[in-house]
């Protein structure tokens, strides 16, 4: 359904259970070209799942006492800004640092030493420990300190070691100007409608199109992206973790654990791994390019992993239902429970599925950033309707959160509704009365309103 919904050209599915690969499933084509089917030997970028392999290196480092969690990173690097030199190593790896990111450097695809110069010459975000903020910088700095700690290149990649004691046959890094056997190219839909409030809109005339994804990962951003796998490897991968051959039990939990701001609210970042709540299981995995994801379940033995040749598909919206064929003492309450019921019921029914779910789990607590990210990944995507009803809801749910109804305002103009916008960026500005955003777009959007 999903594939159809989304249009994907092509897919892997595999799922993991007590040791054993319990299902690998291809559909569709890997080549929209040449017809090519998808087999168990095509190969996906994977993107940004790249940090979890990241993390799981950073973890063999502290289990052989070369590496410190909690040490500065200005203890392993010396050429860098006196403002980061502070920052930890388990602030890189949360993404909990306040430094710059790499990605904003104009040659960040084309020339690593200015676009190092360039980041170096920003200021800090905010102080280390405060926030979350999703930045490349961090895995830049791992990738420097482990290659300084192991005595190899500062570019060299980490995840090799994993790859081989894994028996990943099929994975290597590179990215599109690389030529990997069997590899699918990346497609994406462009939508043809105007963009409005940084969101493409879907046009009411002109179908969107379908075209090719071109990315570099120079080899001083490949902590962060680069790896290229299948299905089947990355089963192989999540078997030989739970397995303890990559890292000891005690280890796992210390690469799963989600780490603290400083004023103690827990994120839902471990070391490189998303962690969220699945009732009182967990799932820990990770996302990459909008269009491959893994999530291990470890109170019930399972891991499920989806990857697509289609930027915006974002299979983490899927792995969920698959997961609980396979554990069936996993809890789909909150938001997999939602999201599930909303797809085949119908977002314009939110509120009441969201007021049905929290009769029959009374404890029940909505997280409202995995609720925050699931909206904007059907905005990305042109699901503008769908993503209003989400936002709603989150804004009903959280009525005190600047950044719910900052969300929702821009939900609000990107489906045309400028009235009701403005009335949600004024609730912002009440709550935090020096919002920037908030302020501008309203300076927007006062003259458009009559």
């Amino acid at each position: 359904m999903q594939m159809e919904r989304l249009k994907i050209p092509g897919m892997a599915v595999g799922v993991i259970k007590n040791g054993q690969v319990v299902l690998l499933r291809q559909y569709g084509v890997a080549s929209v070209e040449f017809g090519v089917p998808v087999t168990d030997k095509t190969v996906f970028a994977i993107n940004s799942i790249t940090k979890a392999f990241t993390g799981v290196a950073a973890v063999r480092l502290v289990e052989q006492g070369k590496l410190d969690l909690s040490a500065p990173v200005g203890h392993y690097l010396n050429d860098l800004p006196e403002s980061w030199r502070k920052v930890t190593i388990r602030q890189l790896l949360s993404h909990t640092s306040g430094l710059p990111d790499i990605m904003g450097a104009p040659t960040v695809e084309t020339n690593e030493l200015e676009a190092w110069a360039w980041v170096q010459s920003r200021p800090i975000t905010f102080q280390p420990g405060d926030r979350f903020h999703y930045c490349q910088t961090n895995y830049t700095l791992i990738q420097r300190v482990v290659n300084q700690i192991e005595g190899r290149a500062p570019a060299a990649p980490l995840a090799e070691e994993q790859i081989r004691m894994a028996g990943m046959s099929q994975t290597a890094y590179g990215d599109t100007y690389s030529v990997i056997a069997n590899k699918a190219p990346t497609y994406r839909w462009s939508l043809t409608g105007p963009t409005i409030a940084g969101y493409r809109a879907p046009s009411s005339t002109t179908p969107p199109t379908l075209t090719t994804a071109s990315e570099r990962f120079l080899p001083f951003r490949r902590a962060s992206s680069g790896l290229n796998s299948t299905a089947q490897d990355v089963a192989r991968w999540m078997i030989a973790l739970q397995g303890h051959r990559l890292l000891k039990e005690a280890s796992l939990e210390t690469l799963w654990s989600p780490v603290a701001f400083k004023n103690g609210r827990l994120g839902q970042w471990g070391l490189g791994w998303q962690v969220l709540s699945r009732g009182t299981h967990r799932s820990v995995g990770m996302t990459g390019g909008g269009r491959a994801a893994f999530s291990i379940y470890p109170e019930d033995g399972v891991g499920v992993v989806i990857l697509t040749n289609l930027a915006g598909s974002f299979p983490e919206d899927m792995i969920d239902k698959i997961a609980s064929i396979y554990a069936p003492g996993l809890q789909l309450s909150g938001v997999p429970a939602l999201r599930i019921a909303l797809e085949e019921r119908g977002y314009d029914q939110a509120s009441s599925i969201a007021a049905g779910i929290e009769e029959r789990d009374p404890n029940l607590v909505w997280p409202e950033l995995e609720m925050n990210d699931w909206g904007y990944r059907l905005l990305s995507t042109g699901r503008a309707p769908q993503a209003l009803a989400v936002f709603r809801l989150i804004a009903d749910r959280f009525p005190n959160s600047a950044n719910a109804h900052d969300s929702l305002a821009q939900a609000f103009r990107v489906n045309g509704d400028d009235r009701s916008a403005a009335i949600h960026y004024r609730r912002v500005l009440e709550l935090d009365p020096k919002n920037p955003d908030a302020m501008r777009h309203l300076e927007e959007i006062n003259p458009k309103i009559p």
